[in-house]
């Protein structure tokens, strides 16, 4: 699990494309842009919990017993 992961072709041209595309922003797009992109991690997260939750049957509103 120390193995850290690789980056498909595809993904590796994503992130050179962000690359170039943040270069281009000014300090105030830049900090507006990674407001936004936190934000939307959270969500992501926050989805993700709430998918797993549904598919392993857990109830937030279960009391262990």
């Amino acid at each position: 699990m120390n193995q850290p992961i690789e980056l498909s072709l595809e993904q590796e041209f994503s992130l050179r494309s962000f690359a170039d595309q943040v270069q281009q922003m000014s300090r105030e797009q830049a900090q507006e842009f990674l407001l936004m992109l936190h934000k939307q991690m959270i969500i992501q997260e926050t989805m993700y919990q709430q998918f797993l939750k549904h598919e392993w049957k857990i109830d937030s509103g279960a009391v262990a017993g």
